[in-house]
């Protein structure tokens, strides 16, 4: 082997050494960061476990029969049960439910399917449009006391719903709407173009292609944002402090005062020495959700199931 050929062979060995240990630097630090991407998972589901067992835990001692039976004694004394309280909040998920939902949904089917044609026929709606999606984008970092004192100086005051159910579901509509816009947006997007097309080539209108083939096919993703808003109605106080009020009763009609699980917790935590009793109220809180997400859940499989024919 000539001296030429020695230098070419080895400088080939030490790049190929050089190459290795590169190699071997990246998959430690691929490992290290995946190692890193572990541990903050564990440590977030860990402290959830943490909060959520503590919760149970100390909740358990109190809840038994009468506690969830009996409604809430009133005043500072903290006496009585919760009763009230998990009727109020399951009728005013379902109504502000009831209320966000057409509207967001419709508003987000408008804004995939029909605002880029109505954009290019006006500059005028384009901007509107626009003015819209900024709105939305807005709205949803806005803090839910806000979505309150816009709802008691419109809904309680203006137009003289009071501290009722009513005002509380409007106002709570306001505050989910962003969410449920954006997440059906989102979920509409998502639906191949081949769908629309196929629809419209075999002869459907475009109402028809978005009711029977695009809305279908984005229903979990809708379902989704639903169930996300479900969350955000049972754990809000605030906003509901100032529209729903604080009434220990159990409402009558869509005008009467009333008290959401969440808000009786902090009542009791805040305005009284029953401690104990606020973690029970906490307890069913979560359980609540808890039952509740998984209702909405499999109502949203059974519904996708039936309209892909399964």
């Amino acid at each position: 082997m000539s001296h030429a050929e020695y230098l070419i062979t080895l400088n080939k060995q030490q790049e190929n050494v050089r190459m290795e240990n590169l190699l071997m630097q990246r998959k430690l630090i691929q490992r290290i960061g995946y190692g890193f991407l572990w541990i903050c998972g564990f440590l977030a589901v860990a402290a959830l476990v943490w909060i959520i067992g503590y919760i149970m835990v100390e909740g358990v001692q109190v809840i038994n029969l009468e506690f969830l039976t009996t409604r809430p004694a009133g005043g500072v004394s903290g006496e009585g049960g919760m009763s009230t309280t998990i009727v109020t909040t399951i009728y005013l998920v379902f109504l502000t439910i009831a209320i966000a939902t057409p509207l967001g949904v419709g508003a987000a089917i408008y804004l995939v399917e029909y605002a880029a044609d109505a954009s290019r026929e006006s500059k005028v709606i384009a901007f509107l449009i626009r003015l819209a999606r900024n709105g939305v984008e807005i709205l949803a970092g806005v803090p839910s006391i806000i979505f309150g004192l816009f709802g008691f100086a419109l809904f309680v005051s203006f137009m003289k719903l009071k501290f009722s159910l009513l005002s509380a579901g409007l106002s709570g509509a306001a505050l989910i709407l962003p969410v449920i816009i954006r997440t059906s947006e989102e979920a509409l997007l998502t639906v191949p173009r081949a769908y629309r097309e196929g629809s419209l080539g075999l002869g459907a209108t475009k109402w028809q292609t978005t009711w029977n083939v695009v809305l279908p096919a984005a229903l979990p993703g809708v379902i989704t944002g639903i169930v996300l808003s479900v969350g955000r109605i049972i754990a809000e106080t605030a906003i509901f402090w100032v529209t729903l009020g604080g009434s220990y009763r159990l409402p009558k009609n869509l005008l009467s005062s009333g008290r959401t699980m969440a808000l009786h917790v902090y009542m009791l935590a805040s305005e009284t020495r029953a401690f104990d009793k606020a973690m029970g109220t906490a307890a069913i809180l979560i359980i609540t959700m808890i039952l509740l997400n998984l209702v909405i859940n499999y109502t949203s499989r059974r519904i996708t199931a039936k309209v892909n024919g399964n």
